[in-house]
């Protein structure tokens, strides 16, 4: 691990005005999902973490389950999916406590516990940044009870005491 500046950061940065210019919102009107109908159960409050905001160049989402698929902006993240970019490649994408997750280029991120109740503003938030660099800016649950977020790397463990931070991985250790 390391927090020395690397050439996806300015993707990264890029990527994060995008994704924070709105994290408190809902998304704009062309990303969300269409609302239930009679026919269409609703789901449940928890059966997402949050959605993809913006893509650029090569983005997957790997679920749980093993189902793989390309990004689009407004795609829902399960509060257990893989996301991985590809060379020149950024995602950003904003969890439903507003917490705003910019991934640069080559990035492997795990995220791999998100629960959040709007109603008390509990939750937790683990993520796991396998490889790449990774720009964080908390939401509610970070705002609220930092201890119950965490970043894992392959080297250390991050506790959040801070609102808005940079880590980058190695691939290797």
């Amino acid at each position: 691990m390391s927090f020395r500046p690397t050439p996806g950061l300015a993707v990264c940065a890029m990527a994060l005005a995008s994704a924070t210019a709105g994290a408190q919102t809902a998304p704009a009107a062309a990303t969300v999902p269409p609302a239930p109908t009679a026919t269409t159960p609703a789901p449940a409050a928890d059966a997402h973490a949050g959605f993809i905001k913006s893509v650029r160049g090569e983005v997957h989402v790997l679920s749980a389950g093993g189902d793989a698929r390309l990004a689009r902006p407004g795609d829902r993240v399960s509060p257990i999916d893989r996301i991985s970019t590809g060379a020149a490649s950024a995602a950003s994408v904003v969890l439903r406590d507003g917490t705003a997750l910019v991934l640069g280029p080559d990035s492997r991120l795990d995220l791999k516990q998100f629960h959040f109740d709007s109603t008390t503003q509990d939750g937790g938030l683990l993520v796991s940044l396998l490889r790449g660099s990774l720009r964080m800016v908390s939401g509610l649950i970070g705002k609220t009870n930092p201890d119950a977020v965490r970043v894992d790397t392959q080297t250390a463990t991050i506790g959040i005491r801070g609102t808005d931070f940079i880590v980058t991985a190695d691939a290797q250790p």
